[in-house]
């Protein structure tokens, strides 16, 4: 079992709430920083003084630098170990990793091509490869190291370590995705479409933790995540979203309830659940969701880390 297989020598709450409280305390700053704040404006700012590509790695740079102290502290001061940090299986399963993220790249691609070509005026082809190349080489770097920063911290650490604290699952699920959801509340897609946008992105955290708990590991978030930003990123951007990029099309559709929040939440990430369950033959639900934990007290000492 995935929030199990965390304990350490001791069921120790402790080490798991370092990290995510250091975390959330820049979230809150930044966020009381900014009130009253126009984010998009802002970018806009640093977007005309820099380019597009050198804001990009302003805003991605902290989550990066994130991502390797996370993983330092996991393997050498947590003494977890990054396996037991991302899965219950003996190692980490790439093919799940590479699974998720081709699914959802493909169905990204094939989603936004549909859109272009039904709808041309609301896009500008915006493809340079002066520009692309290096955007791209970057964002192959820089995107999964945030995406899997926010991986291991909402669906490990945090998620892990109120599994411990509360011997249940559906404390860390429902704490771990809403926090997931309120941590985006500064974005510039939040000045532009008000809280309602929040649906989304604690819808995704939900999403994210049913694949965690359902899957028993990380995997098959990690892949999901990494794909919906680096795809993205790539290929179609705004001029009022958090990251605008050198991508392929600039999108000039102004951002919708059902399109941007309802119908991903409540039609398509379902529609993905049930293609996982079945390849993956998940079943159970209601006890990997919501039941409860045995945390036992021996010694795993001969496991490996």
């Amino acid at each position: 079992m995935f929030i199990e297989k965390a304990r350490l020598k001791k069921p120790n709450f402790l080490p798991y709430i370092i990290l995510p409280i250091l975390f959330l305390v820049f979230v809150l700053i930044n966020y009381v920083f900014s009130a009253g704040v126009d984010t998009n404006a802002m970018i806009q700012t640093y977007i005309t003084q820099f380019g597009k590509t050198p804001t990009f790695v302003m805003l991605m740079f902290p989550l990066c630098v994130g991502f390797v102290f996370m993983i330092v502290y996991i393997q050498f001061l947590q003494q977890l170990g990054i396996t037991r940090a991302t899965t219950s299986r003996d190692k980490i399963d790439w093919k799940r990793i590479f699974f998720s993220f081709f699914l959802w790249s493909s169905f990204t691609i094939v989603t936004t091509v549909l859109a272009y070509y039904s709808e041309p005026k609301e896009f500008i082809l915006n493809f340079s490869w002066n520009k692309f190349l290096p955007f791209a080489l970057i964002a192959l770097v820089l995107v999964p190291m945030q995406t899997s920063f926010e991986e291991y911290l909402f669906r490990s650490q945090i998620m892990q370590g109120l599994g411990i604290l509360s011997k249940t699952r559906w404390v860390p699920f429902v704490v771990s995705s809403v926090l997931f959801g309120l941590m985006h509340i500064a974005n510039p897609e939040v000045g532009e479409m008000g809280y309602f946008v929040l649906i989304y992105y604690i819808g995704t955290g939900f999403f994210l933790g049913i694949l965690t708990l359902m899957d028993e590991g990380l995997e098959l978030a990690l892949g999901f995540h990494a794909a919906n930003n680096l795809v993205g990123a790539l290929l179609v951007t705004t001029n009022w979203s958090a990251l605008q990029t050198e991508s392929v099309f600039i999108s000039k559709a102004l951002p919708s309830a059902s399109t941007d929040v309802l119908i991903p939440v409540f039609i398509i990430f379902p529609i993905l659940l049930i293609l996982f369950s079945k390849v993956y033959k998940w079943n159970n639900w209601k006890e990997k969701l919501f039941g409860k934990l045995e945390i036992s007290l021996n010694n795993d000492n001969n496991s490996h880390f």
